[in-house]
C-alpha cells in the first residue's frame, strides 16, 4: 500500500478579507493558486473581537462550493433570498453557490475567540449554473471518534478505525467524494487513514507540530500531499491539532475573478454583468440543516 508524502509545504499568508477580518490563506496565494478541486483555504483565528466583529458583509458567489467549519465562536449566515443559518463552535455549512448566491457571514458575539476555516471547492462545468443548495449541521450532528490519544471529528467522508468500524460525516459532496476530518492527537500519537489513492489531499496544522515521513509541518503550515492509498501523521512532543481534507480532481480549466469561478473568461464577464444588473441570483437555494 503506497504511503502519502509531502509534495509541497506552504506557509500561510495573512490577508485582510470582508470588512477587515484577518485570515491565514494557504490555497489561493502566489505559492499555491489552487489544488484541484480546491480553490482556496482560509483559516480565521483571533481572540481580539476588534479584528472580526465587522465580519463578511453581503457579497456574491458563482460557480463553486464554500465549506465553512467553525472551531470556536458563532457566525450568522444570511442570503439575499431569505435563507438564514447559525454556525456555532463545531458546526459546519456546505454552500453550493452554483448559479448564484449573495450572502453575508457575520460574527454574533462581542468578545471571545473566533476561529474556523472556509474552503472553496470547484464545481465541474456541468454543475456551475445549477440550483444553489445548503447543507448546515450543528456541532451535535458531527460525529466524533475518541480512542486513546486521538479525537477525530468526521465532517465529511468515512473514517475507519483500527477495528474497521466506520464513522461517516453528515456533509455529502458526491462530485468530489470529499473527506474532511478535524484531528487532535496527544504527544507522539499517530493518525492513520486509508483512502482512494487518486484523491487530492492536504493537511493544515492549527496547533502544535506534526510529521509525515519524517518531514515536519508546523502550526499555520499547509502540506499538499502526494497520491497514495494510506496516510500517517505523527504528532510531536506537544501534540497537534490539524485538518485533513481530500477530494477528487475535476481536471477542467479554472478561470477565477474574485468571488466568481468559471471555465472561461466569457463566463466570468457574464457573472460580473449579472451581478451588476441584479440578475446573478436566479432562484432561492434549497436549505437543509440538522
Amino acid at each position: 500500500m503506497s504511503m502519502r508524502k509531502i509534495k509541497q509545504l506552504v506557509n500561510s499568508s495573512e490577508i485582510s478579507e470582508g470588512a477587515g477580518v484577518t485570515v491565514f490563506r494557504s490555497i489561493g496565494t502566489s505559492s499555491l493558486r489552487n489544488l484541484d478541486p480546491f480553490l482556496m483555504l482560509d483559516h480565521m483565528g483571533s481572540n481580539n473581537p476588534d479584528e472580526y466583529l465587522a465580519g463578511f458583509p453581503e457579497h456574491p458567489h458563482r460557480g463553486f462550493i464554500t465549506l465553512t467549519y467553525m472551531l470556536e465562536g458563532h457566525m450568522e449566515h444570511r442570503d439575499s433570498m431569505g435563507n438564514k443559518g447559525q454556525l456555532r463552535s463545531g458546526g459546519a455549512q456546505w454552500m453550493k453557490a452554483a448559479s448564484g448566491v449573495i450572502h453575508s457571514e457575520m460574527p454574533k458575539q462581542a468578545e471571545g475567540l473566533m476561529s474556523g476555516f472556509q474552503l472553496w471547492i470547484n464545481l465541474p462545468a456541468s454543475e456551475k449554473m445549477t440550483s444553489p443548495e445548503y447543507q448546515e449541521f450543528s456541532p451535535e450532528a458531527i460525529p466524533e471518534v475518541k480512542i486513546e490519544g486521538h479525537k477525530i471529528r468526521v465532517i465529511s467522508g468515512t473514517y475507519l478505525d483500527a477495528n474497521n468500524a466506520a464513522t461517516t460525516g453528515p456533509i455529502v459532496d458526491d462530485t468530489t467524494s470529499l473527506h474532511y476530518f478535524d484531528v487532535s492527537l496527544e504527544s507522539n500519537q499517530r493518525f492513520h487513514h486509508n483512502l482512494d489513492g487518486s484523491l487530492t489531499g492536504f493537511i493544515y496544522v492549527i496547533k502544535g507540530e506534526t510529521q509525515i515521513d519524517n518531514q515536519t509541518i508546523a502550526s499555520h503550515q499547509f502540506a499538499a500531499l502526494t497520491d497514495g492509498e494510506s496516510l500517517e501523521v505523527k504528532a510531536m512532543a506537544n501534540g497537534a491539532h490539524f485538518i485533513f481534507v481530500a477530494g477528487k480532481s475535476i481536471n477542467e480549466p479554472i478561470v477565477q475573478h474574485g468571488p466568481f469561478v468559471m471555465n472561461t473568461r466569457e463566463e466570468i464577464d457574464q457573472a460580473i454583468a449579472d451581478y451588476q444588473n441584479g440578475t446573478l441570483v436566479q432562484e432561492r437555494a434549497q436549505f437543509t440543516s440538522a
